[in-house]
């Protein structure tokens, strides 16, 4: 059941089947401003995220009825939420798993609570994928970009995006001849108080560089050995 909190709050969905993890989350949650709802399973999480529309959703791996990764792929297919993966073990197929899926970032248990909010925080400075951006299409050979309407096409074939992989791209397209270090990707995409791994940027790029090469085999996001990542000529 949701808790009660002022209406303009954040709203944060918590999944996990540790019933008492859950709770003690919503409760830092609830005291730091947010509205706080709780599922312990993977049905109950789609049908409370498709109806609360949550801004956030904390999001275990392991759950009953529909796992983490079946859970986080329909709720992106139906909203552009912030989701933030939770993964028992700390192994590097775990993230992989949960970011492929669409996740924004991930935590490893056993966590901090404290920690956890402030990256719910952090996501929610980012901006928001309905706030209007008065910027001019940028086109890089086949890629077309319009950041106004949120769009991306490779050779008029339209490509859905997650909001990270589209924040990314945006940010690599502003300045197409630079060369951007992943720090400097997460401090524009994420936001400089963000913590973690920077490997995080890898993943996201994969997925990027993975659904334009599915329409069009340019390279459209180049790795700089070294360095980082620029944006590719796109012939």
């Amino acid at each position: 059941m949701a808790q009660t909190s002022p209406s303009a709050a954040p709203r944060v969905l918590v999944v996990d089947d540790e019933t008492v993890l859950a709770g003690m989350v919503a409760n830092y949650l609830q005291r730091a401003g947010f509205t706080t709802s709780v599922a312990h399973d993977g049905v109950t999480a789609v049908e409370r995220a498709l109806a609360e529309r949550p801004d956030v959703v904390v999001l275990d791996l392991g759950l009953p009825g529909k796992d983490g990764v079946q859970v986080c792929e329909e709720i992106r297919r139906a909203s552009d939420c912030y989701i933030i993966m939770l993964t028992a073990r700390n192994e590097e197929i775990d993230k992989l798993v949960g970011l492929t899926a669409g996740a924004d970032d991930y935590m490893t248990k056993p966590f901090s609570a404290r920690e956890l909010v402030a990256r719910v925080q952090v996501l929610l400075r980012r901006p928001r994928a309905d706030k209007v951006v008065d910027e001019p299409v940028r086109t890089i050979g086949a890629l077309r970009i319009d950041p106004t309407g949120r769009r991306v096409a490779v050779a008029g074939t339209e490509v859905e995006l997650t909001r990270t992989e589209f924040d990314l791209l945006q940010v690599l397209s502003a300045r197409p001849a630079a060369a951007f270090t992943r720090r400097q990707l997460v401090d524009a995409v994420w936001g400089p108080e963000w913590v973690g791994d920077e490997h995080l940027v890898d993943v996201h790029i994969g997925h990027l560089r993975r659904k334009l090469a599915e329409v069009a085999e340019p390279v459209f996001v180049e790795t700089v050995r070294g360095v980082g990542y620029r944006m590719g000529p796109g012939r």
